[in-house]
């Protein structure tokens, strides 16, 4: 059987929903901290600590961030990722109860990392593989090969989705058949087919 591999974050998750409360954290407007949030995120992703991370967001705005923010702030982002996506989180259940074997392949850093894998949703996967542990960050192709690594499979074993057309060409490139997402709906009519 192939294994059925999802992307997390506006997939399984809905998009993060605490812009304006950590650009308030910041004091400065939420488009500024949107661009220096993303400008900075790939690297935070593939592994930086939270302190840099935040100090870069801080030094593109033209705040100073310690430590103390630096908490409040992760604490802040993982929040906003946190809010599954009802449907999708149905589609990954019958999966799962289904004998799909499942897992999860997202960039997200160390600290959402943990978090994530404490939700119940988490519970239906076989294997969670985040970037922030591995150290590089989806489309590169070392991610795949390590998601193949950590299920024991062959990449053309494994049917990926994800939100961000770069990410399923990396997925594509690395050999693994690779679908953007377009909800829950569309990907029961992949699957079925």
């Amino acid at each position: 059987m192939r294994w059925v591999v999802f992307d997390y974050g506006r997939v399984i998750s809905e998009p993060n929903g605490e812009m304006a409360a950590l650009a308030a954290l910041l004091g400065v407007p939420v488009e500024a901290f949107a661009d220096a949030y993303w400008a900075s995120r790939d690297t935070y992703d593939a592994g930086r600590p939270d302190l840099e991370y935040w100090r870069a967001v801080g030094d593109a705005v033209g705040v100073p961030v310690d430590e103390e923010l630096t908490r409040r702030l992760t604490e802040v982002d993982v929040r906003g990722w946190l809010r599954p996506e009802p449907a999708a989180v149905e589609l990954v259940a019958e999966l799962a109860s289904a004998g799909v074997p499942l897992a999860l392949l997202s960039n997200a850093p160390v600290s959402l990392a943990r978090t994530a894998e404490r939700q119940p949703w988490a519970g239906y996967f076989r294997h969670l593989v985040f970037s922030g542990d591995v150290g590089v960050a989806k489309p590169d192709p070392r991610i795949f090969a390590a998601l193949a690594r950590r299920i024991g499979a062959e990449p053309g074993e494994c049917v990926f989705f994800d939100d961000r057309q770069e990410n399923v060409d990396g997925a594509v490139a690395a050999g693994l058949t690779g679908v953007l997402w377009q909800g829950p709906a569309h990907a029961r009519e992949v699957l079925a087919s």
